[in-house]
């Protein structure tokens, strides 16, 4: 059982995908722009920067998630393109929340200024929309095709993960 779980910024994905593997007991893929920015030696903001003009840094990124989850039988893929990269996942879900509440997250996450982080939330969802059409021709705002979709907005990430188990669970039985 592979599982795809998508998002935009402040969604949830690490979080959510991260209780999901565990309560499942399945290996947690989720390799992420901040870690390939780290691995690189590249301050995170810089690096997104980087990555509007340089589309290698999406692709080595999107390319090296498929394969680690291509090489396991259990997996959950937790990313901004999982559910559109991972063509083969038996459950793709996306995990959805407005700008103010994905900003309200970050800026609990990381401190800072709420509304310098709002417009950071805003001006990464548009550049990472750009970039995903531009490079894939993927639109993240269209989700509808995704298999499950969790509004995750007042719940806490126990009760999104708890969904998504409940629905692999119901997924196996049948």
């Amino acid at each position: 059982m592979r599982i795809a779980i998508s998002g935009k910024s402040g969604c949830g994905n690490t979080t959510v995908s991260t209780l999901v593997a565990e309560k499942l007991n399945y290996k947690l893929i989720n390799f992420t722009f901040r870690q390939l920015a780290k691995e690189k030696g590249i301050d995170f903001w810089e690096f997104c920067k980087m990555a509007e003009s340089d589309d290698s840094f999406d692709k080595e990124l999107d390319r090296r998630q498929v394969e680690m989850a291509l090489n396991e039988e259990n997996c959950v893929l937790g990313s901004r393109l999982a559910i559109w990269m991972l063509k083969s996942a038996d459950l793709k879900v996306y995990l959805y929340a407005s700008a103010d509440e994905r900003a309200r997250r970050v800026f609990k996450r990381e401190g800072g200024d709420f509304s310098q982080r709002l417009k950071q939330t805003q001006m990464r969802d548009k550049n990472d929309t750009n970039r995903y059409k531009r490079i894939y021709s993927i639109n993240n705002d269209d989700y509808e095709f995704a298999s499950l979709i969790v509004d995750t907005e007042n719940k806490t990430p126990d009760q999104i993960s708890q969904i998504i188990v409940d629905k692999v669970n119901e997924l196996i039985s049948n």
